[in-house]
């Protein structure tokens, strides 16, 4: 079964919005934990505007699920995950002032960066994914070399597309994450992914390991409930 994993980004946003510790942050990634999700994810930027680097120290030790971090590795970025040391980190090509993830890394052009980055993660004990755009095989082919474990496909183009024609949407994440597979590489997905357009991504792309949804969760689970939510979501990857 493809795991979920829950990025809590936006419930950080919320407390931060008014200081205190409201909603508690550790107690809603237990929550999630406990209403079955398989992972948690975070995703600390330099600003701190949502998750914030104690927030990911905080949850370490409490967490009984997969712990993913992502973000661009920065040194600071860097020093955090290998002080923390999560199942897995995923590297996001983000700029400083950008609002959302918006691309994936061009692994040819930052190939000798990702290499060493790769390297020292995985000397550390911590699996690697690489956030990726689909369909480009170069881009994959140069992302195995790099020695990563896997691949993310960045899933913007095809939330965005779902509605005007799904098939068509979904093409190249079904070729891509063949390739993917049958060169040794590990596939997880995320971005824009949610619950009008996740059973279908999830029948039609093989070789799926993990989603990381974050903001449509958060915002299905005001009106639905987390529990409820929780299983609606997983319920789309059975």
């Amino acid at each position: 079964m493809t795991k979920l994993s829950v990025n809590i980004n936006k419930v950080a946003t919320i407390r931060n919005a008014r200081g205190g510790n409201m909603p508690n942050v550790l107690q809603f990634a237990l929550d999630c934990e406990r209403f079955g999700a398989q992972g948690i994810t975070v995703h600390p930027r330099p600003d701190e505007r949502h998750i914030r680097y104690q927030d990911v120290r905080d949850l370490k030790p409490v967490l009984s699920t997969e712990f993913n971090i992502e973000g661009n590795p920065i040194p600071s970025f860097t020093e955090l995950v290998k002080e923390v040391k999560p199942a897995q980190v995923t590297l996001v090509p983000d700029a400083e002032n950008v609002l959302t993830s918006n691309a994936g890394w061009d692994t040819i052009n930052h190939f000798d960066f990702l290499k060493d980055k790769v390297a020292e993660f995985k000397e550390a004990g911590i699996r690697v994914s690489i956030f990726i755009d689909a369909g480009d095989f170069k881009l994959i082919e140069k992302a195995k070399e790099t020695g990563t474990d896997r691949i993310e496909l960045y899933t913007e183009s095809y939330a965005s597309n779902y509605t005007k024609d799904r098939a068509m949407a979904v093409k190249k994440f079904v070729e891509t994450a063949r390739f993917a597979h049958e060169i040794g590489l590990g596939i997880n997905a995320g971005h824009d992914l949610s619950l009008e357009n996740l059973e279908y991504f999830h029948a039609q792309v093989p070789f799926l390991d993990e989603v990381s949804i974050g903001h449509a969760l958060i915002c299905d689970a005001l009106y639905l409930g987390i529990e409820n939510t929780i299983q609606m979501y997983l319920n789309q990857l059975r």
